[in-house]
């Protein structure tokens, strides 16, 4: 295709993408609120319905406003050829094509997230904080953000860096030899996430001697599951809603549950909950994601290398001539219908593997108390307990609350 026709299939993918996603968030607040369903009756009361409600439909203008604005600038910048202008700019600071690059990602990155910041901040400060969620302090907020940059210098510089470095050396073969890098990359984050990156942002502190972890043991125990590795995070410190992890392999395995979510739950609720987790270990769910998600990577890695030297995609987006960093950022746009099909795909096969888990928790433990924790954790973060089923379809790696209800009750 020639550059001018590769312009405007590059809009009309962004244009497809945008409507898609508002189209489905507004059948998905559109739903009507239900009356209250008997399983949840003692639970979820018609000031707390509407005030989920309320929460979905702020979240949902919120996001409409931020989408928008980020729509209109992807255009603007595609129809202008402005990421062209600003790749000629960058290339007259520097005469080496590898640091010319990383300067322009350096760019485009800090202008982004200079334009995304106001939008985090009112997310955080004035709709989480409006409905009791936010509990992070404006110092933590900046913190975070200069902990996020000092890692995507280190660890994305370098991952970027050697990827650019690849591609001059080895032109379009360069796909394969980064496939084996991201592959080893994912499986180190996986295995060491918890011991090395969780701990910069928050505290991780093991379970206390008592009757919790007694039972977690036993419960461990009984179903050949060794674990020794159970943490407790100060979730508290940035949001009140609660949650629960399982992270690595082998000797690495760790157990994490956030200090909201022992502080909301009873003792026979976070059994179920850790059951469910090891639910999602014992049926091999994690080692499944992490090879579909290596497959995955490939096969971008392989589409790209297919258009990464095309000089009409560079000329797309307003570049004068063939540009490396023109080009990933034209194969992003066109990848994003297959990573949506891919990630439709994705979440249909992790709600099936949480209902997998939810049945290996009340097979090896109990339903009950799963339910209730389900039951506590809805109502606690306001979810949704009618969404719209195709944005159920597109967007939900869990299923909806009331699938899992039906099945565990």
């Amino acid at each position: 295709m020639n550059p001018e026709s590769l312009k405007y299939l590059l809009l009309g993918v962004v244009v497809f993408g945008f409507l898609l996603g508002k189209i489905l968030s507004y059948l998905n607040v559109k739903r009507p609120v239900p009356p209250i369903p008997r399983t949840l009756e003692g639970h979820l009361d018609a000031e707390k319905l509407l005030q989920s409600k309320a929460y979905q439909t702020e979240n949902y203008r919120f996001g409409l406003v931020s989408g928008l604005i980020s729509f209109a600038l992807s255009v603007l910048m595609i129809w202008y050829g402005w990421f062209g202008a600003i790749d000629l700019w960058v290339g007259t600071w520097t005469a080496n094509p590898m640091l010319h690059s990383l300067l322009f990602f350096a760019v485009i990155f800090i202008a982004s997230d200079i334009i995304s910041l106001p939008f985090d901040y009112y997310s955080t400060f004035v709709i989480e904080e409006k409905y009791g969620f936010n509990k992070t302090s404006i110092g933590t907020f900046f913190m975070d953000k200069a902990k996020g940059y000092v890692l995507l210098i280190l660890i994305g510089g370098a991952l970027l860096g050697l990827f650019l470095w690849l591609i001059q050396w080895m032109g379009k073969d360069f796909w394969w030899v980064f496939w084996i890098v991201a592959a080893l990359f994912m499986v180190v984050v996986n295995v060491f996430y918890t011991s090395w990156i969780l701990p910069l942002f928050n505290k991780l502190s093991p379970l206390e001697d008592g009757a919790l972890k007694d039972k977690i043991l036993a419960y461990a125990q009984s179903v050949a599951f060794p674990l020794d590795n159970i943490f407790v995070m100060d979730g508290s410190k940035r949001s009140a809603k609660a949650n629960a992890f399982f992270s690595g392999f082998g000797k690495r395995k760790k157990v994490v549950l956030y200090d909201t979510l022992v502080e909301q739950h009873s003792d026979e609720e976070l059994l179920a909950v850790l059951a469910h987790e090891v639910g999602h270990f014992k049926k091999k769910h994690i080692l499944l994601g992490l090879v579909i998600s290596v497959v995955q990577t490939g096969l971008m890695l392989f589409l790209l290398a297919q258009f990464v030297f095309s000089e009409s995609l560079s000329l797309a987006l307003g570049g004068a001539e063939w540009s490396v960093q023109l080009n990933l950022i034209a194969f992003g746009m066109l990848f994003s219908p297959i990573s949506t099909v891919l990630g439709v795909a994705m979440n249909w096969l992790s709600r099936k593997n949480e209902f997998e888990a939810d049945a290996y928790a009340k097979d090896t433990f109990a339903g009950a108390p799963l339910a209730a924790a389900l039951k506590t954790l809805s109502v606690k973060t306001l979810s949704n307990i009618n969404p719209h089923p195709w944005y159920v379809f597109v967007n939900y790696s869990h299923p909806p609350l009331l699938q899992r209800l039906e099945r565990l009750e």
